[in-house]
């Protein structure tokens, strides 16, 4: 992947179908460059989904989140090496050693590729923490797996956007951060907990921010992703 040091924009095309997706890739066409495909549109579609992304021009970051033993995630960071897909999200949960057999996986079949290690979901706060227990505040679980997805070889991290300046402060600028939880002002928070703006997000250090809802739901999806691109600047 490119060295490009800016902060970018990736929409999160969390729709049902393959024809609202598309119907929105053409309404938005020309103006941002990244397509986050997740679960759903993903299990519904498959890989060749993907390839017709990537056909229509977009960079595809693949959110699956792969969490297994460490054989079996390798095994799927191989089979994805096939795929037009340059960013791949994995559980940081999953471990050192599932990481590291991933980071090897990646390093023999698919060099083009970026693994990144998500840390703590921006849907989870502290309370939610403590329900399965993790006794440190989210502040403290994103550092912990941080270091252990950067020391297995892992280019990068998923965070939110409130754990950005620790995180720089700790690793510095090269690892890549992908955050989502960026919510443009105005809009309603959802679920999600640990939140910034976009320029709040750029400054603060983030490679990355995945925006849906807010591009997604707007009358004209063109003009609010070029309107967060501007925030990036």
């Amino acid at each position: 992947m490119s060295e490009d040091r800016t902060c970018q924009l990736i929409l999160a095309l969390d729709v049902p179908t393959r024809e609202e997706a598309i119907a929105l890739l053409d309404r938005i066409d020309g103006s941002l460059q990244w397509i986050k495909v997740g679960l759903q549109l993903f299990t519904a579609y498959g890989p060749d989904f993907v390839s017709e992304i990537a056909d229509r021009g977009y960079r595809v970051f693949l959110d699956l989140k792969l969490h297994d033993i460490p054989n079996t995630v390798a095994k799927a960071v191989q089979s994805i090496a096939s795929l037009p897909v340059e960013m791949l999200t994995l559980h940081a949960a999953g471990g050192s050693e599932m990481m590291r057999w991933a980071a090897q996986a990646r390093n023999d079949h698919a060099r083009h590729l970026s693994l990144l290690g998500v840390t703590v979901l921006t849907s989870m706060d502290e309370k939610q923490l403590r329900e399965i227990n993790i006794q440190t505040s989210p502040e403290e679980q994103v550092l912990h797996l941080a270091r252990l997805t950067l020391d297995a070889g892992v280019q990068g991290l998923v965070c939110s956007p409130l754990e950005l300046q620790p995180l720089r402060q700790e690793i510095g600028p090269d690892p890549l951060l992908v955050t989502p939880g960026i919510r443009p002002s105005g809009s309603t928070t959802d679920e999600q907990k640990r939140i910034l703006t976009p320029s709040e997000a750029a400054a603060a250090g983030s490679s990355f921010i995945v925006v849906g809802r807010s591009i997604l739901q707007a009358n004209d999806p063109a003009e609010a992703a070029s309107n967060i691109r501007d925030q990036l600047s």
